[in-house]
């Protein structure tokens, strides 16, 4: 049985990838601090399934202690996948320090682990943001030309740097993937699609920073879940990989599709362009799609669909 160390596996994201590795016969110790960013209880609705699982294991830690990461994890494992961070961009302008503080010295603290623990292969969740304003689009893998606008960013760059120096230094097997805007059921409270999901269901007034003409590469969860899976079977070590949707489109696109999903009319209340949010993300996902056999499966609307129902559910069973 192939062991697995799944930060930040009580998530959006990672609470997915462990669906996926737990169905493949994985063993799966998950490391989550429940940090208060948003309830705990949403995180414990997200792991519910996986408590039934013998397989799985919930390790409550926080991955800058790294006195608790030695003491509460074994080891032994054939892969870390590190999704633990503090998420967002606006919050990081916030707490830029408190970002660095997780980010970064929680990532070294985990490749640190890697390195004495011998583990072979290490699959990093990095951010489109990593490319700023980096005029060029789409933007590719190849294209050095890093230029984030957040402190949420930055840590992101840096943890692939880490990552890169540890694969050189000492035969890690080291992956980074870059997500684009990703979406589903699960999704955090405070991202876009949730938001607008919830307001469409209570009438209340939704916030929208700017006039709504920022475009996205959004990237459907299960997609990203493929991704992740496909990275850690059979990607070269010290690759960078872009994780795109195929479907770029504008935020007002993307309430109009919902609005017709929902069969319900939005409440919009512009505000000014938030400090550190982009304009246009967009995916050149050619090198994943050659090297690995990744491609994006799930439509816009299919996609927004999946967590329109799963959010409808959530309200009606209260």
């Amino acid at each position: 049985m192939r062991r697995a160390l799944v930060t930040g596996g009580a998530g959006f994201i990672g609470s997915h990838v462990v669906d996926a590795l737990l169905a493949k016969s994985w063993s799966v110790d998950v490391l989550d601090n429940f940090d208060p960013f948003y309830a705990r209880e949403v995180k414990e609705r997200n792991v519910a399934s996986h408590r039934q699982s013998a397989g799985f294991r919930l390790i409550d830690a926080d991955i800058r202690d790294a006195d608790a990461l030695n003491r509460l994890l074994p080891g032994g494992y054939d892969v870390i996948v590190h999704l633990a961070a503090r998420a967002g961009v606006r919050p990081s302008i916030l707490d830029p320090v408190g970002y660095q503080d997780v980010n970064v010295r929680g990532t070294q603290n985990l490749l640190e682990l890697a390195r004495v623990w011998a583990v072979p292969q290490f699959v990093f969740a990095s951010s489109s943001s990593v490319y700023g304003v980096n005029p060029r689009v789409p933007w590719s893998e190849d294209d050095h030309v890093l230029q984030p606008i957040s402190p949420y960013a930055s840590t992101k760059v840096s943890g692939e740097l880490l990552g890169h120096v540890y694969s050189h230094l000492y035969g890690i097997r080291f992956i980074a993937l870059r997500f684009f805007t990703v979406y589903g059921p699960r999704q955090r409270p405070d991202m876009f699609f949730r938001r607008v999901c919830e307001r469409l269901l209570d009438g209340g007034v939704f916030e929208m920073f700017g006039s709504g003409e920022q475009s996205r590469s959004f990237t459907y969860v299960g997609d990203v879940v493929d991704a992740s899976c496909a990275a850690m079977d059979r990607a070269p070590s010290g690759t960078t990989y872009n994780v795109g949707g195929g479907e770029e489109a504008t935020m007002l696109d993307a309430i109009a599709l919902l609005e017709e999903i929902s069969g319900r009319s939005l409440v919009v209340r512009r505000t000014e362009v938030a400090r550190g949010d982009m304009l246009r993300t967009s995916a050149d996902v050619s090198r994943i799609r050659e090297q690995l056999g990744w491609q994006p499966r799930t439509s816009l609307r299919d996609g927004l669909q999946a967590e329109w129902s799963w959010c409808s559910a959530r309200v009606a069973a209260g």
